[in-house]
């Protein structure tokens, strides 16, 4: 069948400078960075073949009617056509100086305006103080935010469930739907955040070391509802006219999540007399999240019991469906022509929730070791052989309990995929 598809296009335009004043009073010449950007996006659906999307009627032999269109994904339907657009522009300007002689501070603004959503304006505030050569302390406090995509504003599609043998139709509803209004969808506003982070830079001889702890708390986040096929919405929808849906999900926001974690870089340049030069760095990442705040809308509170919006799997993925701690060891290595590059990465702990606690399944931390080497053909062409994954490390095997088909026999939670090792060669042109 030919199903149909989406489109979605981007034309941008960007202007950007920097330039010094020299003013009165400061320890250096002012830093001042500004730039325009005006863009254009598009975003379509088009519809696929009737039989891809229509029931024709055909009955089982049991006399059950028999799902619409294709399996397992029907096409999509002339009420899923859309075809929008939208122009933003934004303006930045950056201003940076020491204000003495240890210290330095900056500070940025944003402006963004959106033809669909509204303004917006995000700013940042840093600065670094020099105790000696040897130690300095740095920190940061920004907001930002994310306006809601054209894809999750109108994105639809529709499918065919059978619920004790009746057939449904379950959608993913764009929010301006009525039956999505009816669940309580709003438009969609923007994700705001406000991010702060303070740290330390330590100079011991070569050796550079940086630690930076940082909180970050996200509101309003935009996700996609639970599917709500419970009996009482479906009769809730029944009783608005709205018969034969099964129910569907839409986008919302309302999730609200906090961030905390520290970064550790190790830096240590060693150039040798005759073994060339090496670049040692370790990278270690701590970092907790938790949501704070789920959706709920006013028409499904009101039933009892309520359906979840945001229920216990996606909350356990925001909370621990990513490592908590990762660290690498790297080694870049020189010598004239010739060069290398070693990694070791280990990747934490991560869950990938179940339904219930029975079916959470626990992938364990990983190792994974990547190499790379160089060598230079000519000043303008490089040639290289690597590998990643070099020991072909996969992560746990799923449980029966969530493999009963065979065809999932790894985790997508997995931060390091699940394909295995990757040899390539790669020819590099400079001009």
């Amino acid at each position: 069948f030919d199903a149909g598809g989406f489109d979605y296009d981007q034309l941008v335009f960007n202007f950007s400078g920097v330039r010094q004043y020299e003013l009165g009073g400061l320890a250096s010449p002012l830093n001042v960075a500004a730039g325009l950007e005006a863009r254009r996006e598009a975003y379509s659906i088009s519809a696929g073949e009737p039989d891809s999307w229509r029931n024709g009627g055909v009955l089982l032999p049991n006399g059950a009617p028999t799902a619409s269109g294709a399996q397992v994904f029907p096409g999509f339907r002339p009420e899923n056509v859309v075809d929008e657009d939208r122009t933003a522009v934004g303006a930045y300007v950056d201003v940076e100086a020491n204000l003495t002689e240890r210290f330095l501070g900056s500070v940025a603004l944003r402006v963004e305006d959106y033809s669909d959503f509204g303004s917006n304006v995000s700013g940042k505030l840093a600065g670094r103080f020099d105790f000696t050569e040897s130690v300095a302390l740095r920190g940061s406090l920004q907001n930002g935010f994310r306006a809601p995509s054209l894809q999750q504003q109108y994105f639809a599609t529709t499918s065919t469930n059978f619920i004790n043998g009746v057939p449904f139709d379950i959608a993913t509803f764009p929010v301006s739907d009525p039956v999505a209004r009816a669940l309580g969808a709003q438009p969609l506003d923007a994700e705001e955040s406000v991010n702060f982070s303070l740290g330390v830079v330590l100079r011991f001889a070569d050796v550079t070391v940086t630690v930076d702890a940082y909180r970050i708390d996200i509101d309003d986040r935009i996700v996609l509802s639970e599917n709500l096929t419970q009996a009482n919405v479906r009769q809730y929808l029944e009783s608005l006219g709205f018969v034969g849906i099964g129910g569907g999900r839409f986008f919302i926001n309302g999730v609200d999540t906090e961030t905390k974690g520290v970064d550790l870089v190790v830096n240590w340049p060693w150039e040798t007399s005759g073994a060339g030069k090496f670049d040692f760095t370790f990278v270690a990442n701590w970092n907790d999240t938790e949501v704070t705040k789920v959706p709920a809308t006013e028409p499904l509170a009101a039933l009892n019991p309520p359906p979840p919006l945001f229920a216990r799997v996606n909350v356990l993925t925001f909370e621990e469906g990513t490592p908590q701690d990762k660290y690498a060891a790297i080694v870049n290595w020189s010598l004239d022509r010739f060069g290398a590059t070693a990694r070791a990465t280990r990747y934490g702990e991560v869950l990938d929730p179940g339904t219930t606690e029975v079916l959470d399944v626990k992938l364990g931390s990983e190792t994974l070791v990547d190499l790379e080497g160089r060598f230079d053909v000519t000043e303008r062409i490089r040639v290289a052989l690597g590998a990643e994954n070099v020991f072909d490390e996969y992560p746990d095997a799923f449980p029966v309990t969530r493999n009963t088909t065979g065809n999932t026999p790894f985790s997508n939670y997995a931060p390091f995929g699940r394909s295995g090792r990757f040899l390539y060669g790669r020819v590099s042109f400079g001009f």
